[in-house]
């Protein structure tokens, strides 16, 4: 496991953009380097469940939900430990906590985006998005 911690969340209105980080750091658990684990962003608005907005794996391979493609961006810098989402023309309906989710072994395409795939989370940050 690493811990990981969000940075980034905010306030904006319709239209625009926000990018969280996600800054990984290893403990005495860790057994890998972070290049090697999937990762991904997670995010729960008030009243509903959890839901998988985009992931990345070791490969670079990256998989997102539809609600947010061609909007949002996963990338990673494994030199830096760090996960990102770019998220462009943001909508209201994006409003909600935000968390980044890690893995220490390979994720099938299938699976990215199911929260039980992930044992390694941060503590969320709140983007909120006015219309």
């Amino acid at each position: 496991q690493v811990q990981l911690a969000e940075s980034g969340g905010g306030s904006v209105q319709a239209g625009g953009s926000l990018r969280l980080s996600c800054a990984a750091s290893a403990n005495s658990a860790s057994r890998y380097p972070f290049s090697k684990y999937s990762a991904a962003w997670f995010r729960q608005a008030p009243g509903k469940e959890r839901e998988g907005v985009a992931s990345i794996v070791s490969d670079g391979s990256t998989s997102y939900a539809d609600s947010v493609k061609d909007r949002f961006t996963v990338s990673r810098d494994n030199a830096k430990n760090s996960l990102y989402l770019q998220m462009n023309n943001l909508k209201p309906e994006d409003t909600a906590i935000y968390y980044c989710a890690a893995h220490w072994a390979y994720v099938w395409p299938t699976r990215r985006l199911n929260s039980h795939e992930y044992d390694s989370w941060g503590q969320g940050t709140q983007v909120t998005v006015s219309s």
